[in-house]
């Protein structure tokens, strides 16, 4: 067994999947496509590149099968996971979490209830 103390260091800071999947029409899931998923991915591609965004990542994913919360998307390494359905949604996923290291907990799914 290998020690993972000695994997090699992440190739990219931030790797996000944005989900463009595209089911039929009338899927009672329905999908992240019809919810204008591809256009956000290229936006949120363009800006990251705009922002001067080093070792980032902006990848098309295939189903995350979370299509009812869509349009989804997840960041690694962490593992959190948005819905962004407006460019300013996207523009504030790159500044707070890509950017700055933090979170936007009104677009997170399966984000902390407030008690």
């Amino acid at each position: 067994m290998t020690d993972p103390s000695n994997d090699p260091a992440p190739f990219y800071r931030a790797h996000v999947f944005f989900c463009v999947n595209e089911r039929e029409g009338g899927h009672p899931r329905s999908c992240c496509l019809a919810k204008d998923s591809q256009e956000l991915r290229d936006y949120m591609k363009a800006k990251a590149k705009e922002m001067g965004l080093k070792r980032i990542r902006i990848n098309s994913a295939g189903c995350l099968d979370r299509c009812e919360q869509g349009p989804s998307m997840v960041i690694y390494p962490e593992g959190v996971w948005y819905t962004c359905k407006s460019k300013q949604d996207v523009d504030e996923v790159l500044e707070a979490h890509i950017r700055d290291g933090g979170r936007v907990e009104r677009l997170m799914m399966d984000a902390p209830s407030k008690k």
